[in-house]
């Protein structure tokens, strides 16, 4: 039997369940419902309600394309009230506890706070923290920049609904036994990009105390030129001509995602390394690139773990992903565009990637590919935010006998059942089918007493018996490398590092 549990929210009350170990509330609606008029314009309240609602089942998904490649369970139906949460506590009493609140990855495109790998029991209970999850608008319907055709259009729409959850968890976390001024901002991938835009959006000032970033694509921010000419495509698409967009509003859902997922296709075959839907820089929410924020200290000074995988580009490959380019026409492609775009920028020479990338048991393309997307803009961003704030770098090395076997090894996001400590998702799961089991519990049990304990205040230390965790400076550049065994390494990358030089790689 597991008994209700009512809490009241600034908009209504809500009622989920309490098994005497976790306390969870699903669905909460933290927004209204972003349809008709509200469609791409920014988040607005709900409507208040009085009787309890039902938070025992999650809400329903952003509506999103779907993909043969990745076949992602998405936890709920695809739905248009859409902007809900749902939080996990621990049903000890014992004073306001840590909050962390997780932004979801999916290539800005993909992925729902329901997914069964982000389910916050284990989180919670084992970290004594406050876990709270999110849906935002995805695809076109949260990254479409429509505002230079008419004043009904909102820019970054889907940064924005962070913000609106993250201002509920504010006004609200208290009630659920969290600490609204012990607030860790996590998320991966597209996630972990839309933190790293925020901690460079005044807009996010004292709404988060800490970050967490996991495989942050810190460069896939764009102006607004570059934005218009994806919306126009979009336009095109739908057959909407400029003057017409009043139209978009009432375009069915279906037609909209449709057009969503042909751009996100095309964009990258066309135009290699660049995605269809990414935050940009509005001059508004978004004032500057983030990496760039970073490297003159006007990120908000707040302390940050960021790394990334080391073998982050597999999963691209297996997935035959057009996302991040991997053979070495497409990578002179995206350098060629790079240095059209942006004179100033010095790529390196083919034959100094040769040099630097040779003889690492994997084709060079793989590990430029890495560096470019997600391992040096990383490093660029932790370099200039550690001079506002402490900040931890790692790497993950760890991967499964299976996932050796794959050729996936320690590719992007497979650190995440070892965060969420939800290690075995379902009987058809092939992750542990090799053996590896009890040394994955164990990479998982000290990341998740990083985490949790890097929220709560304290050093990302996993306890006496495994290494402390320094911080990252520009001279040491101390690295915890996540393996087997945890170690710390000075400049892992530094052949690559210096390979790359200090440049932001960002694309127009």
């Amino acid at each position: 039997m597991i008994p209700d549990t009512d809490t009241i929210t600034g908009y209504g009350p809500v009622r989920g369940t309490d098994d005497g170990i976790v306390r969870q509330w699903l669905g909460i609606r933290y927004a209204a419902p972003p349809v008709g008029d509200l469609r791409w314009r920014a988040p607005v309240p709900p409507q208040r309600w009085t009787e309890p609602a039902d938070a025992t089942r999650f809400g329903p998904v952003c509506p999103q394309q779907t993909d043969p490649h990745i076949p992602l369970d998405l936890g709920a139906p695809q739905g248009g009230d859409c902007l809900t949460l749902n939080v996990w506590a621990p049903s000890t009493s014992g004073g306001a506890k840590p909050v962390m609140v997780w932004v979801h990855g999916g290539a800005y495109a993909l992925g729902s706070s329901a997914q069964p790998l982000y389910r916050g029991r284990e989180l919670a209970v084992g970290g004594d923290v406050v876990v709270v999850t999110m849906n935002y608008r995805l695809g076109a319907l949260g990254f479409l920049d429509l505002s230079s055709f008419g004043s009904g259009f909102d820019t970054n729409i889907g940064v924005r609904d962070v913000l609106s959850a993250l201002q509920w968890v504010q006004d609200n976390i208290a009630a659920f036994g969290g600490d609204p001024d012990n607030v860790t901002l996590f998320g991966e991938s597209a996630g972990a990009g839309i933190l790293t835009t925020l901690m460079a959006s005044p807009a996010a000032a004292g709404l988060f105390h800490r970050a967490i970033a996991q495989s942050a694509p810190v460069t896939s921010v764009y102006d607004r030129d570059r934005s218009r000419r994806i919306a126009e495509q979009f336009l095109d698409r739908l057959g909407v001509r400029p003057g017409e967009t009043d139209r978009l509003r009432d375009i069915p859902v279906e037609r909209v995602i449709a057009a969503s997922k042909r751009l996100y296709n095309d964009v990258p075959r066309r135009f290699p390394g660049t995605l269809a839907f990414v935050p940009i820089v509005d001059g508004d929410l978004v004032p500057d690139y983030p990496a760039q924020a970073a490297r003159a200290g006007r990120t908000h000074p707040v302390p940050l773990i960021i790394g990334t995988n080391r073998h982050e580009a597999a999963l691209f490959r297996w997935m035959r992903s057009p996302l991040m380019p991997i053979a070495p026409h497409t990578l002179r492609d995206m350098f060629a565009a790079i240095a059209t775009e942006q004179p100033g920028v010095q790529i390196p020479t083919e034959e100094e990637i040769t040099a630097v990338y040779r003889g690492r048991g994997r084709k060079p393309a793989l590990g430029v590919a890495r560096d470019v997307g997600f391992r040096m803009p990383s490093i660029w961003f932790a370099e200039g935010h550690s001079a506002v704030a402490p900040v931890y770098m790692y790497r993950f090395d760890w991967a499964t006998p299976m996932l050796k076997l794959l050729r996936l090894d320690a590719a992007h996001a497979t650190e995440l059942p070892y965060v969420w400590g939800n290690l075995v998702m379902g009987p058809k799961d092939p992750t542990f089918k090799l053996g590896g089991l009890a040394a994955g519990a164990a990479v998982s049990e000290r990341m998740r007493a990083r985490w949790t304990r890097f929220a709560s205040g304290a050093g990302p230390d996993a306890g006496p018996q495994h290494p402390a965790w320094p911080e990252y400076r520009p001279d040491e550049r101390a690295t915890l490398i996540i393996g087997r065994e945890d170690e710390v390494v000075a400049d892992p990358d530094r052949a690559q590092r210096v390979t790359w030089g200090a440049e932001v790689l960002s694309f127009r």
